[in-house]
């Protein structure tokens, strides 16, 4: 779980990492200033002795013209228009039992968030950031406090429905989270369906979201601390991408997160456009905006500590830990990973054997977070 230090402290320490990443990126201009061409060649030559090493991408790929007002995606590096990514995304939790699927409009988030919740049931968080012109999006279901902290690492507007207000109340009053609550808001941020019962029901829409955020008064843009870190993921383009060679890596062509006993999810490698196509309950996992099945490029396993908070079940999961363990999986193979996050609203990092934090393929990711001990259950085959 997140720290438990007052405000003052976190903003303490937001200023001295927000100090150490300016620095960090002072240094490495400085580097590329002085850097001929032969270093830059060797820069980018890939690592045969392990896993990726760190490299920065510009905006555009060397020889590669950004399209006439795009810019890169921070979810997921794809090209987007560059007012949808200088807005704040949306961070909704999508109901994910049987009688809600299929859920509407998951398919648009970039990046999604797959952990337990009581029974072993799973709630995904989506996190989309071309989320304005969205009519349905759901349906949308109750908060769990460890969602919050991966949400603050995008600045995103959280989406929920409610939620177990012991463990949540005092994340959601934060100045730092700025959320829309259904049990609040339903029917001006919010509407119900009459095709399926309650609680399963309810749907937002961009145009909703608009309503509570001028409610609120929030920003849709970036705040200042979120603008000046370093990007979230470190980027491989898709004319550059990253392919493990075998002597690090382990096939990966069907991967199945442990502990996930309920809706029992699996991901099928398509060699053919390089992604991961989504399985649970049994059958495809499909977005009921298009039919179409869910897919990514990355899969990141997430080892994290995890144990029940009472006799309903709560979770508590430790979204602040370090040199925690997991795998990074893409183009058909996986590596090992150990991953960091330091204070609440700092971004999860992620590292190879070696210590070099990782790279990641152009596309959209799935992070599963997986109990330490159901982590011997994960399949990678």
């Amino acid at each position: 779980m997140a720290n438990s230090k007052n405000k003052s402290e976190r903003e303490e320490e937001s200023v001295k990492r927000l100090k150490v990443s300016m620095l960090m990126l002072m240094i490495a201009a400085t580097a590329l200033c002085g850097c001929g061409k032969e270093e830059t060649t060797e820069q980018n030559a890939e690592v045969t002795e392990g896993a990726e090493a760190v490299t920065e991408e510009p905006t555009a790929t060397v020889g590669e013209e950004a399209p006439e007002g795009k810019v890169r995606s921070n979810l997921t590096y794809e090209w987007v228009d560059e007012e949808v990514a200088n807005t704040r995304p949306i961070a909704v939790m999508f109901n994910n039992i049987k009688a809600a699927c299929p859920q509407t409009s998951i398919s648009k988030a970039g990046v999604i968030y797959e952990c337990n919740v009581e029974g072993n049931l799973t709630r995904l968080m989506g996190i989309i950031e071309d989320w304005k012109s969205l009519e349905k999006i759901g349906s949308v279901r109750s908060c769990r406090d460890y969602y919050v902290y991966w949400a603050m690492e995008w600045d995103s507007i959280y989406c929920h429905f409610g939620g177990p207000e012991l463990y949540v109340k005092d994340v959601l009053a934060r100045d730092d989270v700025d959320n829309l609550n259904g049990t609040i808001l339903d029917g001006t941020v919010y509407y119900r369906t009459s095709d399926r019962k309650a609680p399963h029901n309810a749907y937002a829409s961009g145009e909703g979201i608009l309503k509570g955020v001028e409610k609120y008064e929030y920003s849709l843009e970036h705040v200042e601390r979120f603008a000046n870190l370093t990007p979230h993921y470190n980027f491989k383009s898709s004319s550059n991408p990253i392919i493990f060679d075998d002597s690090y890596s382990i096939p990966a062509n069907k991967v199945t997160p442990g502990g996930y006993t309920t809706n029992k999810p699996w991901f099928e490698y398509n060699e053919e456009d390089g992604l991961y196509y989504r399985y649970q309950y049994g059958e495809k996992h499909i977005d009921d905006l298009d039919g179409e099945q869910l897919a990514v490029k990355n899969i990141i396993i997430q080892n994290t500590i995890g144990e029940s908070r009472d006799a309903k079940d709560y979770k508590f999961f430790h979204v602040v830990d370090e040199n925690k363990t997991g795998y990074y999986i893409t183009n058909g193979k996986a590596i090992e990973i150990t991953w960091n996050k330091y204070i609440d609203w700092d971004k999860t990092r992620y590292f190879d054997k070696n210590g070099n934090e990782i790279n990641i393929n152009e596309g959209k990711t799935w992070v599963c977070i997986v109990r330490e001990d159901a982590k011997e259950d994960t399949i990678i085959e």
